[in-house]
């Protein structure tokens, strides 16, 4: 494999976001984060304290969204659930930008808001990834300004989209592509080596995992968590077990689905 499995594994945010989900698919899932040692698993705010408690002494983050998933809140709204969200045990807040505000070119108001969540975050030592939600913001030029402020105000990570920005077309129905190879490059080729790129949306197999990483991605956003490390699993066992050894990454992202 290009990657180890600990590369791999260490990049993923494990999505628990879906806003059907019980309390018991939410413990499985946490459950699964565990057993596949990823990186964090990404929360809705009610079920920071579960998450966190399950989580103590794993190696696997709490992470919790913040504004989610349209970012229309107030700024002290924003502050505050992430506030609340630390105070109960998250350690890395995905904070969606306001997007209206975005769209209607008023930065100053859009690098107040991403600046409150990232003070409060790191006041409490936590860590923050800022949602351009793409699918909405698609000019490069806003997509560049926003890259341009998450660096001024001191941002961990820059990322794709929430996984539900659905767009309605003209003939009535709802789809998005989440992440793609495009935005990807935008993001890190405007942000420096201490912001991070994560990719949510469109990412569900190991390809396209393989794939985010080559494009500088350190972070992604997937429900796919046990397939995707159980196919890696699979290719060890065939025999593609060294790093370095994987041709070029046939994955395709940016086709919808968190």
């Amino acid at each position: 494999m290009k990657y180890t499995y600990d590369e791999i594994a260490g990049m993923i945010d494990h999505s628990l976001l879906a806003p059907t989900m019980t309390d018991q698919e939410l413990r499985d899932g946490i459950q699964t984060a565990i057993e596949y040692k990823v990186a964090s698993v990404c929360i809705k705010p009610y079920a920071v304290t579960l998450c966190a408690e399950m989580l103590a002494g794993t190696g696997v983050k709490t992470c919790v969204v913040v504004g989610f998933p349209h970012g229309s809140n107030v700024t002290e709204v924003k502050r505050y659930e992430t506030q609340i969200a630390c105070e109960q045990g998250a350690t890395e807040v995905d904070m969606v930008v306001n997007i209206g505000k975005v769209l209607s070119g008023d930065f100053a108001y859009v690098e107040a808001d991403i600046r409150a969540v990232t003070d409060e975050a790191h006041k409490h030592g936590a860590k923050v990834k800022v949602i351009f939600e793409t699918d909405y913001v698609t000019a490069d030029a806003d997509k560049i300004r926003l890259c341009e402020i998450c660096e001024r105000v001191g941002a961990d990570w820059v990322k794709t989209s929430t996984g539900f920005g659905f767009v309605k077309g003209a003939d009535g129905r709802y789809s998005y592509q989440g992440a793609t190879e495009a935005n990807l490059r935008l993001m890190r080729a405007n942000t420096s080596e201490k912001v991070g790129v994560k990719a949510s949306g469109g990412v569900r197999d190991l390809d396209a995992m393989i794939l985010c990483r080559d494009l500088g991605c350190s972070r992604i956003g997937a429900t796919a968590t046990k397939a995707v490390l159980e196919e890696y699993k699979k290719r060890v066992a065939a025999g593609d077990g060294a790093p370095g050894n994987s041709a070029a990454p046939s994955g395709e992202i940016g086709k919808g689905g968190y």
